[in-house]
């Protein structure tokens, strides 16, 4: 691939619900470039971008894929985004070193959850954007009621740049609105408007030349003169209107089938801003901890943001990034600005889906990877170190699906640590703790495919075999009363005995006040040196509860007396009693077992409220307060973790995917009596079982 200026280079990104035709379309794109010279197909898992084995099995894509191409002497950069909630994180990356969005529509389901989401992260990025009215070849396809819907869900400025020629079966290509000509068949043929959609076509350029005019004063004035525009003059327009997000051209066509797909490519040159458009680079330095703002040119100082991390079978750690301002050669050293760590590069390459080929350099504006950086990961920017910069990194969501993982073999436990951290470099949505009351390693992401993807590739990339299960609850367990308690252990062997004798008083404290261990022996009933033994055994005996075997808080433990026998006492013995006793107190004392509760901060359309507080109030949470927000509601709540383990499956199911929620540790509260009893009957049968 020839070296291009970055004037002549566009990145997309490709947005949509999934399985709208995003992948479809770019294969289709691919395929009219002559990048590649057969079609593949989803289905068959033969395209270009979802490559990885798991997108072939599942049949969706689960990575964002770059796949750059030539058309008509300009670079296009198209990122490939998976639709599927479970995997925003790729989409976040995508849209955050983009230049322009092309929002993929299916003309037979229309405007669906995940196009409103995506067209939130796009305005939140202020891209400017297209949309693609996919899929007119299919049963169904209605492409006039497809832009109704989505002027009414993201505005009039949405406006149609083409028309269809046919739907469905008749589907056969499309009318040009700007030039006013019709463009039929595989070769796109030009030709005469057909009769019967003149009036259409008269009402739509209308609409068009409309949104184009309101772009300039002067545009505007000759309009409502009456005066004609100019094929030119309403390129200019549109081009500016996309630019300054005043105007979102439609297009129209059928990616699987190969129909009118050629002129998206033309409409991305033509209408798309280059990365010279977008305007200066905001960094700040790390030496003067001053904002720079950097030209989007080769000639400028360097700094560049890695979106993507994956670990190569072939060439190991492979870094995607795109370079916002300056030139990156190969064979040369960098600088980590966010890590403050200097790194080789080695050859840069240019990617498309699987391939790599060699270049020399990335310039502004262009996306490629390195192999084999040391410490760089997603998010880090890339910059020299006379000139140390720092530029924003892809935001990614909160991990809120998790999943205890067990290692199968002894052999894969030993791998785990090193896998698990090589798995969360790659993926930054997915986050890894070990759970010091359940002693259980937690793995977190967006949802349960993201987490059965990421078990998959632990097992594929690095050998790592574990299976997956609901966490356990931290439960605990304390008292209520105060009491006493008293265990002598006495054990007679041949030589010496053993002998501890300890009282030990059992006091609840208030919430959150922990452990304490105290000691009132007067006259040296118990001898000072055998004070620790006795702390020993009673921080041992906490760890695990009478009740279902929780750990105890929230507990004051007394050592007031006992006796010691001036042979057979020894440290060990002391230790087995004051276990003993403790043991026996708590079970005097009342225990009851205490659960975390959490708090709740759920953002949803106020058209779900009922459904969504109704299903609270079936997991025994507290609604403390509802605040409307512009269409949405948040609702602050409280309820305990057990019933909350799959909320972000069950919001998702509740609200079709609009909801969003935001939970954290509060305190801990009493279990309610029967849930309590199930509880420890569960415990004590999986402690038989053992």
């Amino acid at each position: 691939m020839k070296n291009y200026e970055t004037s002549q280079i566009r990145n997309v990104v490709l947005l949509g619900h999934g399985s709208v035709g995003k992948t479809s379309l770019s294969e289709a794109l691919l395929f009219h470039a002559g990048v590649i010279n057969r079609l593949g197909r989803v289905e068959e898992g033969t395209t270009t971008s979802d490559f990885d084995p798991e997108e072939i099995k599942r049949r969706i894509s689960v990575s964002l894929a770059l796949l750059p191409l030539e058309w008509n002497g300009h670079k296009i950069n198209l990122l490939d985004s998976p639709g599927y909630a479970d995997f925003v994180g790729e989409v976040k990356c995508g849209v955050r070193v983009a230049d322009a969005a092309l929002v993929v529509v299916a003309a037979v389901s229309g405007v669906e959850v995940g196009t409103e989401q995506v067209w939130k992260y796009a305005e939140e990025r202020a891209l400017p954007r297209m949309i693609f009215v996919n899929k007119m070849d299919r049963e169904n396809a209605d492409f006039y009621k497809t832009v109704e819907q989505v002027q009414s869900y993201f505005g009039s400025r949405c406006v149609a740049l083409q028309l269809p020629i046919g739907s469905q079966d008749s589907f056969e290509g499309i009318v040009d609105l700007v030039k006013g000509k019709a463009y039929r068949g595989p070769q796109m043929q030009e030709g005469e408007i057909p009769p019967a959609m003149q009036g259409q076509v008269d009402s739509f350029r209308e609409k068009l030349v409309e949104a184009a005019a309101e772009v300039n004063d002067e545009l505007l004035n000759k309009y409502l003169e009456g005066e004609e525009l100019g094929e030119a003059e309403l390129r200019t327009a549109l081009k500016q209107g996309v630019h300054d997000g005043k105007v979102v051209p439609i297009l129209v066509g059928a990616a699987l089938s190969n129909r009118v797909v050629s002129p998206v490519l033309d409409a991305i040159i033509g209408y798309l801003p280059s990365p010279a458009d977008g305007g200066k680079v905001q960094a700040t330095n790390t030496a003067s901890k001053k904002e720079e703002s950097l030209d989007p040119s080769p000639r400028a100082a360097l700094a560049a943001v890695v979106f993507k991390t994956t670990a190569d079978p072939y060439v190991g750690k492979l870094t995607y990034l795109r370079v916002l301002s300056g030139t990156i050669h190969s064979d040369t050293h960098i600088w980590n600005s966010t890590k403050g760590r200097d790194e080789r590069v080695g050859q840069l390459m240019i990617v498309r889906g699987k391939t790599q080929e060699p270049t020399a350099q990335l310039v502004a504006g262009d996306m490629g990877a390195v192999a084999k950086l040391a410490e760089t990961g997603t998010g880090d920017t890339l910059s020299s170190r006379e000139l140390p910069l720092v530029v924003d990194p892809p935001s990614f969501p909160e991990a809120l699906f998790s999943a205890a993982i067990h290692p199968k073999s002894k052999a894969d436990l030993d791998k785990l640590s090193s896998a698990i951290n090589r798995l969360v470099e790659e993926d930054p949505t997915l986050h890894t703790r070990r759970d010091p009351d359940t002693a259980e390693t937690i793995l977190s992401g967006l949802g349960e495919s993201h987490i059965d993807v990421a078990v998959e590739r632990m097992r594929r990339k690095f050998g790592v075999e574990v299976q997956t299960d609901v966490p356990r609850v931290p439960y605990k367990e304390t008292i209520t009363v105060s009491t006493k308690a008293e265990y002598k252990h006495k054990k007679q062997t041949g030589g010496h005995g053993q002998y501890g004798h300890v009282f030990l008083e059992l006091t609840p404290l208030p919430k959150n006040a922990g452990v304490q261990f105290t000691e009132t022996v007067v006259g040296g009933v118990v001898p000072k040196n055998y004070f620790p033994a006795v702390e020993k055994g009673v921080a041992e005996a906490v760890q695990e509860g009478v009740l279902a075997g929780h750990p105890v808080v929230d507990i004051k433990i007394n050592l007031y007396d006992g006796s010691y026998h001036p042979v057979d006492s020894s440290e060990m013995s002391f230790k087995i009693a004051s276990i003993f006793a403790f043991r026996k107190g708590m079970s005097q004392a009342n225990p009851v077992l205490l659960e975390p509760i959490m708090n709740i901060t759920i953002m949803v359309p106020e058209s779900f409220m009922g459904d969504v507080i109704g299903d609270l109030n079936s997991k025994r949470a507290r609604v403390l307060g509802m605040i409307p927000q512009d269409g949405l509601s948040e609702i602050e709540a409280q309820a305990p973790n057990a019933e909350m383990l799959r909320y972000s499956t069950d919001l998702r199911s509740i609200t079709q995917g609009r909801g969003s929620f935001h939970m954290e540790f509060s305190h801990y509260e009493e279990v309610p009596a029967h849930i309590a009893q199930t509880i420890i009957a569960a415990a004590k049968k999986e402690k038989e079982e053992r």
